[in-house]
């Protein structure tokens, strides 16, 4: 079992731990660290087991709000979960109904006869006026 010396307020611990975990004390003693050098700063110099008391109570205080808010989170992610889902199974929009004007069959016929007939007459016109410029 590896022996690692972390620092808290300027003390020195040697604490056992299993193997590997190494990297995972060194962080944890660094949190607690910082709480005990914000207490030297503001109190002084305390006695061991009061510094390591109030650290810890403080180090505890910063992780209850933590775990508040992650509880806080977990439900509103639970909330909008539910409601992706209750979206999710609901059923699409109706097509909506779109009626496009279609022109009937009998005005389509008028309009090539008529189409047709000025086509005739611009044909006649122009036979007519070819013969006049051609005669006169």
């Amino acid at each position: 079992m590896p022996e690692v010396t972390i620092e808290i307020g300027g003390r020195q611990f040697d604490v056992a731990c299993q193997e590997g975990e190494e990297h995972y004390l060194q962080s944890a003693a660094a949190m607690l660290n910082t709480e005990a050098d914000v207490l030297t700063s503001q109190i002084g110099r305390l006695p061991e087991a009061r510094m390591l008391l109030m650290a810890g109570l403080m180090l505890a205080d910063k992780t209850a709000g933590v775990e508040d808010k992650l509880k806080t989170r977990d439900a509103r992610i639970a909330e909008l979960e539910a409601e992706i889902a209750r979206l999710s199974s609901m059923p699409g929009p109706e097509p909506e109904r779109i009626e496009v004007p279609v022109v009937p069959a009998s005005v389509s016929d008028s309009m090539a006869e008529l189409a047709a007939r000025a086509e005739a007459l611009a044909s006649e016109l122009e036979e007519r006026q070819g013969a006049e410029s051609s005669g006169g």
